[in-house]
């Protein structure tokens, strides 16, 4: 797989919570030039970086990173989002509502979420590190009773992140229209490769590009 193939799956993320805006410059320059699938990128830079650069595939978070906030907070920052010119939602579960077993309280937050992103693209973070795989599975058939577009390993600002595994996990147990994203942790140009070997449509990363770049 070449360089450019990889990178044409890579969501190009900087959600460090003190970025300033050269440091989200300096990110989406790098997406253009090297053709990353998106920039993911906190949502108070939203409209300016649509300003700056209206062609680019902004994708932004919401309920991120914890998710514990009420299902209309969500709401109220996916349309926003959207509105200031993001492409891409990627909402963090409330994990709680997981650990407590209320899996239905999941997917009916997931399906209202994939209402109010009409259509843009909406991806399911359900943090992988803090769930069984009984759990695990569980979110696979919300996700996809949802129909949400992607389901996503991680927010990287948990205890852990992708694994191989969770990926087999997920291949096992999603409907055929849902997509992974493999984040949090992927550091090297091998697991870059190997993650969307193992049908990952999407990566969210911070370092592909400075890798390839070396």
């Amino acid at each position: 797989m070449t360089n450019e193939e990889m990178l044409s799956h890579v969501d190009h993320t900087l959600l460090k919570p003190f970025a300033k805006w050269e440091d989200i410059v300096k990110l989406c320059d790098e997406a253009v030039e090297f053709k990353c699938a998106s920039v993911c990128i906190p949502p108070c830079y939203i409209e300016r970086v649509h300003k700056k650069y209206p062609s680019l595939n902004i994708c932004t978070v919401v309920g991120f990173p914890l998710g514990y906030s009420v299902t209309e907070s969500k709401l109220a920052e996916t349309k926003k989002a959207i509105a200031d010119g993001a492409s891409e939602i990627d909402m963090v579960i409330n994990i709680s509502d997981v650990k407590n077993g209320d899996y239905d309280k999941t997917e009916e937050e997931i399906k209202a979420l994939r209402a109010a992103c009409k259509d843009k693209i909406l991806k399911v973070i359900i943090e992988t590190c803090y769930l069984t795989d009984d759990e695990k599975i569980a979110m696979c058939k919300a996700v996809t009773a949802a129909r949400a577009d992607y389901i996503k390993t991680s927010t990287g600002f948990g205890t852990g992140g992708a694994t191989f595994e969770d990926i087999e996990l997920f291949k096992k147990h999603i409907g055929p229209n849902v997509r992974m994203k493999a984040a949090g942790g992927v550091s090297t140009l091998e697991d870059l490769e190997k993650f969307i070997e193992l049908g990952c449509d999407r990566v969210g990363t911070s370092r592909a590009v400075g890798l390839i770049s070396k």
